[in-house]
């Protein structure tokens, strides 16, 4: 699959604007952390298709959420066995399985951080630019603030990937900024 066609797909799943731009953010922290660990480049794309598809059917079937798309979309699209085990252990909760490889652990790693740094990067003047892991860390110690998104999912997604959580946050600015 292309990154037109995956694209294509994911836009005609969701129709939220918040939910394309995180699945395009995830896609992002993704294909730079496969960069980082020095990933060929058909693994990159591969972890950019993880990264953009993760949240496929959560708009339509969130109750079914990624079940949905692994039984009913990613067959027909013909995605790499790695890409759809690792959105199947984006959810462990959901699906029974845990992120055991290197492109599950990252995904797992890479969801819920990105959606609390777009948070926090809304309340700052000069978003992304020049983020610290100290503002980032500081507003998940604030529970009210966006209080959807699961705190010991981002502590754990760093754990899995043998990386301390401030590190994983100043990356991720660095990719965000840029993008």
């Amino acid at each position: 699959m292309t990154r037109h066609e995956a694209e294509n797909l994911m836009e005609s799943w969701i129709d939220n604007d918040n939910l394309r731009h995180h699945c395009r953010m995830v896609a992002a922290a993704m294909a730079a952390y496969a960069r980082k660990l020095g990933k060929s480049g058909l693994d990159v794309e591969n972890w950019w298709l993880a990264g953009l598809l993760h949240d496929l059917d959560w708009e339509k079937y969130p109750d079914e959420h990624p079940n949905h798309a692994l039984e009913h979309v990613f067959p027909e699209a013909k995605l790499p066995v790695e890409v759809t085990e690792a959105i199947r252990a984006h959810a462990p909760e959901r699906t029974g399985k845990q992120p055991e490889t290197e492109i599950e652990r990252y995904l797992f790693a890479c969801d819920e951080i990105s959606g609390f740094m777009h948070a926090v990067s809304l309340m700052r003047p000069d978003g992304f630019s020049g983020m610290k892991a100290k503002s980032v860390t500081k507003k998940l110690k604030d529970k009210r603030f966006a209080a959807n998104i699961n705190r010991e999912d981002i502590h754990h997604g760093a754990r899995l990937i043998d990386t301390d959580l401030n590190e994983h946050i100043l990356f991720l600015a660095g990719v965000f900024e840029e993008g």
